[in-house]
């Protein structure tokens, strides 16, 4: 059983380095488009900030994923297992197709589409599973509106300053704003993997009580910085170059309006899709020039994306279930 549990903790560290690599165009897309940073400077800057994110925000995203999306009495290692290598699939799919999915998502898909092939529907945790449905939707919209309000702020502070004067500033600006994200983005998806290995530590009896220990906080981080670090490329050339053009005022006000909105998220506990926060932010940004600056076909993809990854990530989870209790039967 040690061995087993050593493997999924190992296991769930790679798909949260999976989950940097796909995330880093959240943190970095607009500092690149805008040619603040060149890329091999952004990602380091966006990777330090998510391992600094340790020393900022609690484990209560952490909790909901391990004890809000399935009942925990009912983990067991290869239902954990399972969660995994669906979450994963589908990730690497995504990244290797450029598509800025949400990686989070695809690991609640995963847990809820194991725990449901294991054991039925009523294992699902209903308000765990309410808050993620609805932040699908709340999240890019706040992140939209508080970057079209930004924008909005920032054309009637600064109206009386020459074009240049203006980029100079939100050059610096965007350096804080960048940070301010990646500090966001740590901060929740890094728990996201916490709770996954919490559930799984408790389940296994290697923990008393429910709780995330320290070493789970740091491997966590440390792993999500790693896969920022060596980023995903074509994920970023679609969310910082594909949904519309971004100058550095602009940039400043999406990254600053997605973290404003991810801090709120992390503070209330609840695992939102930072990819879908920015999102919303870039096209709040666009829509404040004009609403045909957005390449909407490009964002008509992400959507497409966002959509089918819980169900594809619960199915693709659910035949691992399949495929290990057919196994189990036939050994």
């Amino acid at each position: 059983m040690l061995t087993l549990v050593i493997f999924l903790v190992a296991l769930a560290l790679v798909f949260n380095f999976v989950n940097g690599m796909n995330d880093a165009a959240n943190s970095i897309a607009t500092i690149v488009s805008t040619r603040v940073l060149p890329p091999w400077v952004a990602v380091g800057w966006a990777a330090f900030f998510n391992m600094a994110a340790v020393f900022t925000f609690g484990v209560a995203v952490a909790t909901t994923i391990g004890k809000g999306i399935v009942d925990p009495a009912i983990v067991t290692p290869w239902l954990v297992l399972a969660a995994l290598v669906g979450a994963i699939l589908w990730s690497a799919g995504c990244t290797k197709l450029g598509l800025p999915i949400s990686v989070s998502h695809a690991l609640i898909g995963g847990l809820a589409g194991a725990g449901v092939a294991h054991c039925g529907t009523d294992v699902l945790v209903a308000d765990g599973l309410g808050k993620v449905a609805l932040f699908i939707v709340v999240s890019p919209l706040l992140g939209l509106v508080l970057s079209y309000l930004l924008m909005v702020a920032v054309f009637w502070i600064f109206r009386r300053w020459t074009p240049r004067r203006v980029d100079r500033f939100f050059r610096v600006g965007q350096l804080v704003s960048s940070a301010a994200f990646s500090l966001g983005h740590g901060s929740n998806d890094a728990q996201k993997t916490m709770g996954i290995i919490a559930v799984l530590l408790f389940s296994t009896g290697y923990l008393d009580t429910f709780g995330v220990p320290t070493w789970v906080v740091f491997a966590s981080y440390a792993s999500i910085s790693l896969g920022t670090l060596l980023g995903g490329w074509r994920v970023i050339r679609t969310m910082g170059m594909g949904l519309t053009d971004l100058k550095p005022v602009g940039g400043f006000c999406a990254e600053t309006g997605g973290a404003l909105s991810i801090f709120v998220a992390s503070f209330l506990g609840i695992p939102v899709s930072t990819t879908h926060t920015i999102a919303g932010s870039i096209v709040g940004v666009g829509a404040t020039v004009n609403p045909s600056a957005v390449r909407w076909g490009v964002a008509g993809r992400i959507v497409w994306a966002w959509l089918l990854t819980i169900p594809c990530s619960a199915f693709l989870s659910a035949l691992v279930v399949w495929m290990i209790d057919l196994a189990g039967r036939t050994a």
